[in-house]
């Protein structure tokens, strides 16, 4: 895969060398080119923003830079091989597995993250109109800029390219993963030694019952969730649960709803009793 990234801080993205995705980088399997904004920029205060249209607080990032900078890295694809866009942005699609799934079959990457008040708009019609493109928002929660939103979408992307994980089944169990039972976060993990600081771990773990740690296993993924993640409880079909399931539902304070979802009860465990 190849990842074209533009930005005016490219030191920000030096992570980029490191872990997982730096060891995909030496090996040859992510190509990652980084490229300055500033070099598309034609004064002599390299400037990329100017105020906006309209009035407001903040600067906009100049579409003059943007497009020379797009058509030089898109240019440098062979024949005719067109990247993939991808947009960070507090306003885009909320960034989940199954959207890094889908970038990860892409097998070109071209990143625009923004800083100030974001990039002119139409730039971003510009090149949707020539590319696919994708906007994407990590949290909701506004950035300085999108480059740390580039090193989370990049790591969650490499590490589903054939090769770079050392266990090629370790992303399949992953919290969120696509086909994963009821979407239900990942449970505890533990490690050796076995008492750490007066604390032990349960002991199904080591019982070597793979049916038992399996169900153990399943019940602390439905606890975690409950718990931390209620609004994907929420979106949960309950046909997906089995009887032991439904029964630890029940304990947590959940039941079927009219509407034929999960909701919490009032005054039952993991819900504030109502004022």
């Amino acid at each position: 895969m190849r990842l074209d990234i533009v930005t005016i801080f490219p030191e920000y993205l030096e992570p980029l060398n490191v872990s997982l995705v730096g060891k995909a980088r030496a090996r040859g399997q992510l190509d990652v080119r980084v490229h300055d904004l500033r070099a598309w920029t034609h004064d002599r205060h390299n400037t990329v923003d100017d105020t906006p249209y309209g009035g407001g607080p903040g600067m906009v990032m100049k579409p003059d830079p943007w497009g020379e900078a797009l058509d030089s890295v898109i240019a440098s694809g062979e024949g005719d091989t067109r990247p993939t866009l991808v947009v960070p942005t507090p306003s885009g699609r909320p960034f989940t597995q199954a959207l890094a799934v889908e970038l990860s079959e892409c097998p070109w990457l071209l990143f625009t993250p923004a800083r100030y008040e974001g990039i002119d708009r139409r730039v971003i019609e510009e090149y949707g109109e020539r590319l696919d493109i994708h906007e994407v928002s990590i949290g909701d929660y506004v950035l300085a800029g999108g480059e740390a939103a580039v090193l989370v979408i990049t790591e969650a992307v490499a590490r589903l390219l054939p090769g770079v994980l050392g266990n090629a089944e370790s992303h399949r169990d992953d919290s969120f993963a696509p086909g994963r039972m009821a979407d239900l976060v990942e449970g505890p993990v533990y490690t050796k030694p076995p008492e750490w600081r007066g604390r032990g771990i349960p002991d199904v773990l080591v019982s070597g019952h793979h049916g038992r740690i399996a169900r153990w296993r399943r019940d602390e993924a439905i606890r975690r969730t409950a718990l931390n993640r209620p609004d994907l409880m929420e979106r949960c079909d309950p046909e997906v649960f089995d009887g032991r399931d439904r029964e630890l539902l029940a304990e947590l304070g959940w039941e079927v709803s009219e509407g034929g979802r999960y909701v919490r009860e009032f005054g039952r465990p993991g819900r504030p009793v109502e004022e």
